[in-house]
């Protein structure tokens, strides 16, 4: 069975034949009778002319799948185009998700980590407070021992024993804390470790020299934990109200 386009294919070149036959005779009987003029065209070039003008439109009939093979190619061309910008598209839409999700765990990772953090810190706190406390019972015991024997009455010894052991026991724990006493009496008053209280005229110490303490201070490593409450020497004036052995005006604490 032939195809619809062999079958148009055959039609127009059996019209075509006949057209270019009939039209063949008929310039042949218009040439016997016609005059030849000036100026006049070619027929041959003419009769070239137009059986082109036929081929031509024969041929175009003749091959709809060639001009339907053009359409569809220039319709290829933008639909894979946009394909790869749809593949581009779906590429960046992962790529975004997986960052989204990145960044998300990256979040929930550190908000973990920082409440962990502070529940160890918190955690330590608590050992430590319940570790000093815990430490602290064993004076209050040594106390509680001390008012038992006061109450109980005879001399006092049982109870300069008992509060001398309470002071032990409390110094004891501050040193293994790292706190430590500091020794201020006979040294140089320095207001970095030291406060002064008040300044006395004295002919025991140099002026500038702490001479007594009210209250003692202690150091935590290398920080004033408290620092020492002093009385500091100044040197005698006489009825001038100058002062002697070189003291005045260099620095020394005024009297609080």
């Amino acid at each position: 069975m032939m195809l619809a386009g062999e079958e148009i294919v055959l039609i127009l070149s059996g019209r075509y034949f006949e057209a270019v036959h009939f039209r063949s005779m008929s310039k042949t009987k218009d040439d016997k009778h016609r005059v030849p003029t000036a100026g006049a065209s070619d027929p041959g070039a003419s009769e070239s002319q137009g059986l082109g003008e036929e081929q031509a439109a024969i041929e175009g009939a003749a091959d709809p799948r060639g001009q339907a093979g053009g359409d569809g190619a220039a319709k290829a061309a933008p639909n894979s185009e946009l394909e790869a910008l749809r593949a581009q598209v779906a590429e960046k839409e992962r790529e975004i998700a997986e960052l989204k999700d990145k960044y998300l765990r990256a979040l929930a990772d550190g908000e973990n980590a920082r409440k962990r953090i502070r529940q160890q810190s918190e955690e330590n706190i608590r050992l430590q407070r319940e570790n000093l406390l815990r430490e602290l019972l064993p004076i209050i015991d040594n106390l509680e021992r001390a008012v038992d024997a006061a109450r109980g009455g005879g001399n006092g010894k049982p109870i300069v024993e008992g509060v001398e052991m309470v002071l032990r026991s409390l110094l004891d724990l501050l040193r293994r804390h790292g706190v430590t006493p500091q020794e201020a009496v006979g040294q140089p008053f320095n207001p970095q470790f030291h406060e002064a209280a008040d300044h006395i005229e004295s002919d025991q110490y140099a002026p500038n020299t702490v001479i007594r303490e009210f209250h003692r201070g202690y150091q935590i490593g290398e920080r004033v934990l408290r620092p020492a409450r002093v009385v500091v020497a100044k040197g005698r004036s006489d009825g001038s109200g100058e002062q002697k052995d070189g003291e005045g005006g260099d620095g020394s604490v005024e009297s609080q």
